[in-house]
C-alpha cells in the first residue's frame, strides 16, 4: 500500500507547496528594482514549476544554467514587471509563469491597465502624466541593447551545444541530446515571452498616449511619440528575432515607425513626477 500511495503524497506536498507559492505573490526587489535572492522564489517554486510543466508535457532540462543564460534571464525579468504601475504588469500572475507554476497566460493581458493607472495617479499637473509616459519609454530603450545582446549570447550558446552533442555524441549518454533541446525550447519559450512582453510595452504605451491626448491634450505629446517611435524600432527587431549586431549595425537603427499623431509642432521639454 505504500508504494501506491507515494505519488499521492508526493502530489498534496507540491500542491500545498504551490498555494504557499501563491501566498508569496510577487518576486521580492532591493535596490534599483532589482531581484532579491530568495529560497522561495529561486528554489522551491522552480522545483514545483518544473514538475508541473513536466506534467504538462512543457520541455523541461535539468541542465545547470549558463551565465549568459543567468544573464538573459534576469534582463529579460525587467520586462515582465513594472515596479512603477504593479497592477498593470501583473506581478504576481509574472513570478507563478516565471517559475512555471502555471502555463504561459500573458497572452490574456488587455492593453488599457497602463493607461488607467496613469489616470487614477494623481499628479499636480495634467503634463506631468506625459513626462511619466516619456520616462518609461526612455527607461526602455536605455535598457534594450543591452537585453538584445543577451539574448544573441543565449542564443549562440543553444548553437555551440548543438555543435557539441554532433561532434561528441558516442562519448556521452544518450539522454543528453534530449536535454540540448528542452533547453533549447526552453530558451526559446523565454524569448518568446520577452518579445510579446516588450509588444504589450509598446501598445500599452501607445493606447496611453492616445487616449490621453483626447483626456488631456498638450503639446508636450511630441516629445513622447518621438520616443515610441524610437521604442518601435526594437519592437520591429525582436518581432523578426533580430537580436545580433549582424554587419555592425546599430540598434534601433530599423526604419519602422508608429504614425505619427495630429500634432506637428510644439513642447518638447520633459517633466519630471512630482
Amino acid at each position: 500500500m505504500a508504494e501506491p500511495i507515494r505519488p499521492l503524497l508526493r502530489l498534496i506536498s507540491i500542491t500545498a507547496l504551490a498555494a504557499l507559492a501563491v501566498g508569496c505573490v510577487a518576486r521580492p526587489v532591493g535596490d534599483f528594482g532589482r531581484a532579491e535572492p530568495s529560497f522561495t522564489h529561486d528554489v522551491a517554486m522552480p522545483a514545483v514549476g518544473n514538475y508541473l510543466a513536466g506534467k504538462r508535457d512543457e520541455a523541461v532540462s535539468t541542465f545547470n544554467r549558463t551565465d549568459q543564460e543567468e544573464e538573459m534571464h534576469n534582463r529579460i525579468w525587467r520586462f515582465l514587471v513594472a515596479r512603477h504601475a504593479k497592477d498593470w504588469m501583473f506581478d504576481a500572475s509574472v513570478e507563478l509563469q516565471r517559475t512555471r507554476i502555471v502555463a504561459a497566460r500573458d497572452t490574456e493581458f488587455t492593453i488599457e491597465r497602463y493607461y488607467n493607472w496613469l489616470k487614477s495617479t494623481q499628479y499636480q499637473s495634467s503634463r506631468t502624466r506625459y513626462s511619466t509616459v516619456g520616462a518609461h519609454v526612455q527607461s526602455d530603450i536605455d535598457t534594450l541593447p543591452t537585453t538584445f545582446a543577451a539574448i544573441c549570447a543565449v542564443i549562440e550558446i543553444d548553437r555551440q551545444r548543438a555543435v557539441a552533442l554532433a561532434g561528441l555524441r558516442q562519448g556521452i549518454p544518450p539522454d543528453m541530446g534530449g536535454e540540448v533541446a528542452a533547453r533549447r525550447s526552453e530558451n526559446s519559450a523565454s524569448i518568446s515571452w520577452f518579445v510579446r512582453a516588450l509588444n504589450y510595452r509598446f501598445d500599452s504605451y501607445d493606447f496611453a498616449l492616445d487616449n490621453l491626448l483626447v483626456e488631456t491634450p498638450h503639446e508636450q505629446s511630441l516629445a513622447v511619440d518621438d520616443s515610441l517611435r524610437r521604442l518601435s524600432e526594437f519592437v520591429v527587431r525582436a518581432n523578426r528575432g533580430d537580436f545580433c549586431l549582424h554587419g555592425g549595425a546599430r540598434a534601433g537603427s530599423g526604419r519602422v515607425i508608429i504614425p505619427s499623431r495630429y500634432q506637428h509642432s510644439g513642447d518638447t521639454e520633459i517633466v519630471l513626477q512630482k
